[in-house]
This record gives C-alpha cells, sequence and structure tokens, in this order.
C-alpha cells in the first residue's frame, strides 16, 4: 500500500479539502499511474455535494484522468513505464455478462466498479477517483492518449468525449446527416466538435444567443436561440438530436424536429420524468433513446479519431486550491468549458 495526497470530502456534503489517501499494491493486471491532469465533471459536484446521497468518506473525486505510466504489474502487456495514459469513469465490470462481452461495460448487468465510490470486486474496498497524485487501474480499464493531444485538454474527453462520441458513432452522424445538439456545455461543446470533424451538419440549440459565437467557432453551421421558441424550419429537420442538459424540457416539442427515422437522444439526467406521446413517434417512426458513457475500446477509437482530427475539449486550467470555487462557477455554468485540475497541486 502507497499513501499519497489527494483533494476530497470529508462527510456528507462537505466542502473539497486536502485528504490522504492509500492506494494498493500492484496487482498481476495492475497499471499504477502518476496524474498530471484531472477534468471536472459535473457528476463530480453532484456526487460530492450529496445530491445523489451519501457516500463512504472521505469521497476522492474525478474520472477524467491523464497520467504518466509508473509501474506496471508483472502481467501487464499493453502498457509500459513512460507511457501517456487515460482513465475514464470504470475501472471493472464483471466481463462476463452479455453487454460486457461486446465491450460494452458502461451497462454491465451487475454494474460497472466506478472510479470512485464504488466498491471494489475484488476486496471490497472503496475506489478513489483521480483527485490525487496517484492511481492503480487494472490494464483493461487504461486507455493510451495519442502523443498529439494536449494532456490536459485531453482529459474531458475520458467522459465528455466518450459520453458524445458513443451516440454519434451508433446513429451514424458524418457526411449527409443532420445533427442537433442541445446545450452547449462541457458535454455540448465537445459534441459539437467531434460531430462536425465526422462530416455531419450540426446545429446548436441554447437557451440564449450568448455563445453563438462559440457555437460557430466549435464547428457548428447554425445556432440556434430557443428563448422565443423553435423556428418551424426545424420541423422535420434532425436525423440525431443529443440533448446533453439536465433541466426539463418539452419532449414533444423537440420530436417534431426529428425527420423520418430521426432519433432524440438523451444525456443529461433531468430531475423530473420523461414524457413521450406515442403518436410523436409513430408519425415519424421516431425514436427516444438515452446513452451513458462507453466503453473502453471505443474510447480509444474516439481518442485516436480525436487526435487525428485535432478535438480536444476547452479548458480552463486550476491549481487544487480552487477546487470549490471551480464547482460553484461550473453550478453557475460559469466556464468555458471545463475545468482541468493540475495534479501538481494536489
Amino acid at each position: 500500500m502507497s499513501t499519497v495526497r489527494a483533494w476530497g470530502t470529508p462527510g456528507f456534503a462537505e466542502p473539497l479539502e486536502p485528504v490522504t489517501i492509500t492506494r494498493r499494491d500492484l496487482r498481476e493486471d495492475d497499471v499504477s499511474i502518476r496524474i498530471e491532469f484531472v477534468g471536472i465533471c459535473h457528476s463530480d459536484i453532484h456526487t460530492a455535494r450529496g445530491d445523489w446521497g451519501e457516500r463512504a468518506y472521505p469521497l476522492v473525486p474525478g474520472h477524467e484522468i491523464v497520467g504518466i505510466v509508473d509501474a506496471v504489474g508483472p502481467g501487464v502487456t499493453r502498457h509500459a513505464p513512460g507511457d501517456r495514459v487515460g482513465v475514464g469513469c470504470y475501472v471493472d465490470s464483471c466481463g462476463s455478462c452479455h453487454p460486457c462481452s461486446l465491450g460494452e461495460i458502461s451497462y454491465c448487468e451487475e454494474g460497472p466498479t466506478l472510479t470512485y465510490g464504488g466498491i471494489d470486486r475484488r476486496d471490497a474496498s472503496v475506489t478513489q477517483g483521480g483527485y490525487s497524485q496517484f492511481i492503480v487501474v487494472r490494464e483493461d480499464f487504461v486507455v493510451r492518449i495519442p502523443e498529439v493531444l494536449d494532456p490536459a485538454a485531453a482529459a474531458p474527453l475520458l467522459c465528455a468525449g466518450i459520453t458524445t462520441w458513443s451516440p454519434l458513432r451508433r446513429w451514424g452522424a458524418g457526411p449527409g446527416r443532420r445533427v442537433g445538439i442541445i446545450g452547449l456545455g462541457g458535454l455540448g461543446h465537445v459534441g459539437v466538435r467531434i460531430a462536425a470533424a465526422m462530416g455531419a451538419e450540426v446545429t446548436v440549440l441554447s437557451h440564449s444567443d450568448a455563445k453563438r459565437e462559440d457555437a460557430l467557432r466549435f464547428g457548428a453551421t447554425r445556432h440556434v436561440s430557443t428563448a422565443d421558441g423553435l423556428p418551424e424550419d426545424l420541423h422535420n429537420h434532425f436525423d440525431l438530436l443529443l440533448n446533453t442538459v439536465s433541466v426539463d424540457l418539452d419532449t414533444d416539442a423537440l420530436l417534431q424536429l426529428l425527420r423520418l427515422d430521426g432519433a432524440l437522444v438523451q444525456l443529461g439526467l433531468p430531475p423530473g420524468e420523461l414524457e413521450v406521446p406515442v403518436r410523436s413517434l409513430t408519425q415519424r417512426r421516431r425514436s427516444v433513446s438515452g446513452s451513458l458513457v462507453g466503453g473502453i475500446r471505443e474510447t480509444q477509437e474516439m481518442l485516436d479519431f480525436c487526435a487525428v482530427h485535432g478535438v480536444t475539449a476547452e479548458i480552463e486550467l486550476i491549481d487544487a486550491t480552487a477546487l470549490n470555487e471551480a464547482y460553484d462557477r461550473t453550478v453557475n455554468s460559469d466556464v468555458r468549458y471545463r475545468f482541468v485540475i493540475d495534479a501538481t497541486t494536489f
């Protein structure tokens, strides 16, 4: 066991502060990673502030992790000391259910092991995340970070990138396809960049005009403020709508924007129930779906694609001492577009 410095919450809904945690000794298939950068995801905030219930404490968040391999277990073959690697939202799964056999570990029927606040499948310890100096992870849940990517700006790709990439790939975003991205925040701005790089025609739907210039700079061909309603010319327009926001919206109004065989895919987690009028589905063979994160193989494909097309997140780099302020600013939508922590400051 090794002791490392970290930042976490010592109790339910308490502010983040410096804490000390332990990391396990290397197992046969483990990779030890010296963390360089870790992104702040909104789910970190929900978890740390108790929005999703109590956890074991202290709790160290962070699942957008980029670092350098420090050491490997004797059975590791895909990573070596000195490699730059990443870790995302999950650090284990059952490996034997149907989704796992397809590489879809997000949908593991026994539940994937979360990078933080999860229960280790081998020793039942509580997992601790990336707001720390080091992390030890199974080789199968570690991805390679391409050399051409800025490691700090690549960190949010381990969550925001794969969360948008997975449905864009599954629903065939590309040339000749019209994609709408609802919301231009930490998720949405990466989704715009990826969809545009895939060759899709991208429209951003946002509640105001404040981010119009950014939307176009990220690759959107059009930005629509929904403050005064949805324009008529967008009815029966989109092949795919990705809803990245976590507020309750008029599902029927969104469905009317889809053309034949169009899909509305929910990525955000709003508090209310999703009400879907059946007629809105049947009249254009539309569908409503949801999507979580994505598998490890899929995450590597996403990173390699981003390397070829120069896609990263727009970030603000901070020291660990600014964490609580960054949480407040994220909640108040005062970040363009993702905070990333310099892990040397833990």
